[in-house]
């Protein structure tokens, strides 16, 4: 099958569930194609659980779903050893990220302790408790959301976990037309129950490893360096992207490859997805009254995209 027939068969299976939300279901996707985690931010209600639910349905994905709160314990997430009397031995009893699709509901409603447990599962795919290592299933994805700043309860993700996220995005609210499709979709039954699986952790696997042989010329790197060099020269700017910002915008890049039948990267494929995956990684001067995806557009706009044959 077509790597770009699969991701069709996957965006319209979760389209049942989420309605005229399109692009973000794309750009959604194609993060896990290339093992990105997603930070999804915005007003509780839009549809972000179904979303993530609807994903794991579609691609056949071991689900799990932790509601944070500022008593929810890092052992919670990453899992605790347990004294076994009959054995006399200690017994890993698994937490919740030893899954293939974490929902992190709320993340910014938990204490930092528990927020820093992420990290090592979000970037290594593993899990220490008591020194031992223990290894998440593959695939491994984290679509984590968070209330607007601000909003009771809350307190700023730490620059180190941000930056871990691929790409940070927004469902915002539904258009009249996809709102009143849903009132009627809701009046016949529970739409996540339409979703059908078509496909499985091995094809999302598959898709992963395209992805990373996808070709990236001389002249697209130069260009990844240059897009993110940008942040770290902008006046409005105190902390420009990380190479990992670079990284992620390679990577995404190849995936947007992908999607298209194409197994080579072009200038189109970066920018498509440039600000939802730099705009979140770079700390504006606290007397800047920049908007940061305002800012990545206009850093988009300064540099030249070569002319890729």
């Amino acid at each position: 099958m077509n790597p770009n027939q699969q991701i069709v068969d996957v965006i319209h299976e979760v389209k049942k569930a989420v309605i005229g939300k399109d692009d973000v279901l794309l750009k959604t996707l194609l993060a896990m194609i290339c093992g990105g985690h997603v930070l999804l931010e915005d007003i509780p209600g839009v549809g972000k659980t179904t979303m993530a639910l609807a994903f794991s349905r579609a691609l056949g994905l071991d689900y799990r779903r932790v509601q944070f709160t500022p008593d929810v314990m890092p052992s919670d997430l990453t899992g605790f050893s347990v004294y076994n009397k009959d054995t006399g031995t200690m017994e890993y009893q698994p937490g919740a990220v030893l899954c293939n699709l974490l929902l992190a509901d709320e993340l910014n409603r938990a204490t930092s302790r528990t927020q820093s447990a992420l990290l090592e599962a979000m970037e290594e795919g593993q899990v220490t408790v008591d020194g031992q290592v223990h290894p998440i299933p593959r695939p491994f994805l984290v679509i984590a959301t968070q209330n607007p700043v601000g909003a009771s309860g809350t307190q700023l993700l730490p620059d180190s976990q941000m930056d871990r996220f691929m790409l940070r995005l927004s469902i915002g609210y539904p258009a009249p037309e996809d709102e009143i499709e849903l009132l009627r979709r809701k009046q016949k039954g529970q739409p996540l129950d339409l979703v059908r699986q078509v496909m499985d952790s091995a094809g999302l696997e598959q898709l992963r490893r395209q992805a990373a042989e996808v070709y990236m010329s001389d002249e697209v790197i130069d260009y990844i360096v240059r897009l993110v060099g940008e942040t770290r020269r902008h006046s409005d700017i105190v902390q420009g992207a990380s190479p990992r910002a670079a990284l992620a915008l390679a990577a995404i890049g190849r995936a947007a490859a992908v999607m298209q039948g194409r197994d080579y990267v072009i200038p189109e494929d970066l920018q498509a997805l440039f600000c939802e995956t730099i705009a979140h990684r770079f700390v504006l001067d606290p007397q800047s009254r920049a908007d940061r995806l305002d800012l990545a557009k206009e850093i988009l706009r300064s540099v030249k995209a070569p002319r890729v044959r």
